[in-house]
């Protein structure tokens, strides 16, 4: 029987980027955006906040484009300041690479394996389905997911009881299978 997890963001994770005013290396987004036009060239900033001193931070999205070339919908998401959108762009690749920024997310994701039920199977087959972009190692979710510690999953990989297509020691954001048996 083939068992789905999905791994789920609670919150939107913090953005690594030092402070200039006091130095802190976290900030959290604030879901607000600053459009500003200068005739036919648009920018647009996401704003983020230390969680240290509160100091604001622009986050480019958007750099002097001119006004046709930006969709629509994208300049009413950016006016009405949608969470929604917050959450795409800050694990936008470009966004992230322009900004020189990284995302941390401890404790802004769950894990839903939806229920207990599977835990006394003989073989059981899984299939871990990744909501968001969210760099977790597979032995972590093995070990959260089977109620296990992580030196009990590594000695199951050793022993060849735990398989997988991916290599599971390393972080992962994308899907992946696995099958252990007890």
């Amino acid at each position: 029987m083939l068992n789905n997890w999905v791994v789920m963001p609670t919150c939107l994770p913090l953005v690594l980027r030092r402070c200039h005013a006091c130095a802190s290396e976290r900030f959290r987004a604030s879901g607000k955006f600053r459009v500003n036009a200068n005739h036919k060239l648009i920018d647009a900033w996401l704003l983020v906040l230390c969680t240290a001193c509160g100091e604001t931070a622009k986050l480019t999205v958007l750099e002097r484009m001119n006004v046709r070339s930006v969709r629509p919908e994208l300049l009413d998401r950016l006016h009405d300041n949608d969470l929604a959108l917050t959450a795409e762009l800050l694990q936008d690749p470009v966004v992230r690479r322009r900004n020189r920024i990284a995302l941390d997310w401890d404790n802004a994701w769950r894990l839903d394996t939806g229920g207990s039920d599977h835990l006394d199977c003989e073989v059981m087959d899984v299939s871990v389905r990744f909501a968001a972009r969210i760099p977790v190692r597979p032995v972590r979710l093995i070990a959260e997911g089977c109620g296990l510690s992580r030196a009990e999953v590594e000695r199951l990989i050793t022993e060849g009881k735990l398989v997988s297509a991916v290599r599971l020691n390393a972080k992962l954001t994308g899907d992946f299978t696995f099958t252990l048996k007890r």
